[in-house]
């Protein structure tokens, strides 16, 4: 029946900071990009929304007469 001596107070700080280091593991991988990871996203990004622009084909002022004549 003889057990373990364990100081509650330290058995605590020690649970928490295993806590927090989950929860900053987690943070991590959610959040973990370098700004030159970020930067890159952007410019790929912006050259993609570039080139859909480009692309994209203008309509013609012949629906605006159609709505007239209803």
């Amino acid at each position: 029946m003889s057990g373990d001596v364990v100081n509650l107070r330290q058995f605590k700080k020690a649970k928490a900071r295993q806590e927090k280091e989950k929860t900053a593991e987690q943070n991590r991988l959610t959040f973990g990009r370098t700004k030159a990871e970020k930067n890159l996203t952007a410019a790929l990004n912006e050259k993609a929304k570039k080139a859909h622009d480009q692309s994209r084909l203008e309509r013609s002022s012949q629906n605006d007469t159609d709505d007239t004549k209803a």
